[in-house]
């Protein structure tokens, strides 16, 4: 097994409606390229895992906590465990990086589809 792959290779992973992650897992983080299409809603959730993140393209309305911002390629977030967040996709919808740690063992359950050219790079 290869310590190297490439984005267009990884089968994307159902997460919500209009929303797929191409994830690369560790043994105690999960990287994921986060793919939400226009006007793709996440409702609000909470898990177990911090999650940092960072807006490649598009715009999304994010909630975190009590916090509501607006935000756009090269906005960060920290998410820190428990906390109930939620995010809709602008009308170009956005590509974000999330990095998960722990590993998000819950999406070990999900089944991934084929493989497809991402939206990013």
């Amino acid at each position: 097994m290869s310590a190297f792959d490439e984005l267009r290779t990884i089968g994307p992973l159902p997460i919500w409606e209009g929303v797929i992650a191409r994830g690369v897992v560790g043994k105690e983080m999960t990287l994921a390229i986060v793919e939400l299409d226009p006007g793709a809603v996440v409702a609000e959730h909470q898990h177990p895992n911090e999650q940092l993140g960072i807006v490649l393209s598009g715009s999304m309305t994010f909630r975190i906590g009590e916090e509501t911002r607006e935000i756009a390629p090269g906005a960060t977030y920290t998410i820190p465990a428990e906390l109930p967040h939620e995010a809709t996709a602008g009308p170009d919808g956005a590509v974000v990086v999330d990095v998960f740690a722990p590993v998000r063992a819950d999406w070990q359950a999900l089944e991934p589809g084929e493989p497809t050219t991402p939206r990013w790079p």
